[in-house]
């Protein structure tokens, strides 16, 4: 099966130009102007922008909190509509498995059956034992090449001291495992949440004084450090605070192997949505929380100049109606997290890309092509190049709409970007060649997608390499 997608305005992370692409059997076959090729099916693409399918590094299909668990992967047409075509989901190790084992048991029973893209694993410690350390060097044989270990959520089971970070770090660093961490210091974080219940300050907004900035970016340092003792690359997801972006920033610049994303709704929401009366104000309950405008702008110039490398979405489909409200009284209860993996490419289209903020070659950079690099999977994913996948998106820069969860596929009852307005359309997308949206509507079926094993040594090593290779 052969396709040709014509005319269309093809954008990579290092050019645009007007052209077509021809698809043999689910790959790029050929890139260029006026390709000659007959294909089985013509596409015309003319007036719309030809973007490589997106990948969503951070997402959470099976996360569970204090017993709650979110909508799964028989959601993830949600992500798809919205141009993304490759997710990876964190997996929580489950006590007294291995970390390996706890993932091939979510992929057999779950995610193979239900994914509407394609997928791959970062591993999360929650049991720090000398197994899992010993266990971490086989992880890329089974093509997990990332695991994260969360510095928050002091006493719940997937909390890791600092010694757990830095075993991690030097078990993972000669296999070529990248190290993720979520950077807030947990005892601060206890403390302060404490307090605001002993005061009766019980809602949502609570969730924001609690976790101010300082506690990320004293973490993030601290991470930081503990990367540099270990001699270890090291990436810090969802960073919100601007003190938080220029460690990490000054830390890349002296040379240490120190990466960054930030998440879409970092860059276009307040804290004050916490505020929000009638308890609406937990649909915004995230960690790190959301912060002030100028914690926003610095993220948009950390992410226009290469400081920060990735937008993800940290989708987290937790209902408010049922799920938020076990927070009702008590803010620390609430469930973390909100839908997103659908709204990531509009919000950088409309709020990046049409606000002069961002080129659209920087979109693609962080929306597909650099997230790709980072977790192993751009020998496949994240570029429009001879050899890679037929995962396409077309997107028309001419409707305009208002967001709204009527119109959204998550799963849940709310959507934090709700009266948002949109500027322009993902139309059609191709996941390795088969069309999968049509006119914006999922036309696909479940177990579509499939795994994609990912490889060892990813963009975070590179530096790292090149400096051992001229022996620094």
């Amino acid at each position: 099966m052969s396709l040709l997608i014509k005319n269309g305005t093809i954008v990579t992370a290092v050019d645009e130009f007007v052209g077509d692409i021809f698809i043999e059997n689910g790959k790029i076959a050929a890139v260029g102007e006026n390709l000659p090729q007959h294909a089985d099916e013509v596409v015309d693409a003319s007036g719309k922008y030809v973007l490589p399918g997106g990948v969503d590094q951070h997402v959470h299909y099976s996360f569970d909190y204090k017993g709650e668990r979110v909508r799964g992967f028989e959601t993830s047409n949600a992500a798809i509509v919205g141009g993304t075509t490759t997710v990876i989901e964190f997996v929580n190790q489950e006590q007294g498995k291995g970390m390996a084992e706890t993932i091939e048991k979510y992929d057999r029973e779950e995610f193979s059956k239900l994914a509407m893209v394609d997928y791959s694993f970062h591993g999360v410690v929650c049991d720090p034992s000398d197994e899992l350390f010993a266990e971490i060097p086989t992880l890329p044989s089974k093509g997990i090449s990332t695991i994260k270990l969360f510095m928050a959520y002091k006493g719940l089971p997937f909390h890791s001291d600092d010694e757990a970070v830095f075993k991690a770090l030097m078990a993972a660093k000669d296999a070529g495992v990248t190290v993720m961490v979520h950077a807030e210091n947990a005892d601060v974080i206890d403390y302060l949440q404490k307090e605001y219940l002993r005061k009766g300050e019980t809602g949502p907004y609570s969730h924001a004084l609690s976790r101010p900035p300082l506690v990320e970016v004293e973490a993030t340092q601290r991470a930081i450090y503990l990367a540099a003792m270990a001699d270890a690359p090291i990436y810090i997801v969802h960073v919100t605070a601007k003190g938080a972006m220029e460690a990490i920033r000054n830390a890349h610049n002296e040379g240490l192997p120190v990466y960054g994303e930030t998440c879409t709704h970092y860059l276009v929401l307040d804290k004050e949505a916490l505020a929000k009366p009638n308890f609406e104000g937990a649909k915004y309950v995230c960690s790190p929380a959301l912060r002030t405008e100028e914690h926003r702008e610095s993220l948009w110039q950390a992410i226009n100049h290469g400081w920060l490398n990735a937008v993800s979405s940290d989708h987290c489909g937790f209902n408010w109606e049922k799920q938020k409200h076990m927070g009702k009284d008590d803010f620390t209860n609430i469930p973390n997290g909100s839908p997103g993996v659908q709204d990531r490419l509009a919000i950088l289209w409309t709020y990046g890309v049409n606000r002069g903020k961002i080129s659209r070659q920087r979109l693609v950079d962080l929306f597909a092509t650099t997230p790709a690099k980072i977790n192993g999977l751009d020998h496949r994913k994240g570029h429009i190049g001879v050899g890679y996948d037929a995962d396409i998106v077309l997107y028309d820069p001419k409707p305009t709409s208002i967001i709204s969860n009527k119109n959204s596929l998550h799963g849940v009852d709310f959507n934090i970007y709700e009266g948002m307005v949109q500027e322009g359309k993902v139309d059609k997308v191709f996941l390795r060649g088969k069309l999968m949206v049509d006119n914006g509507e999922f036309i696909g079926k479940m177990g579509d997608g499939e795994f994609i094993p990912a490889n060892a040594f990813g963009l975070c090593y590179q530096e790292r390499k090149e400096k051992q290779a001229v022996g620094v």
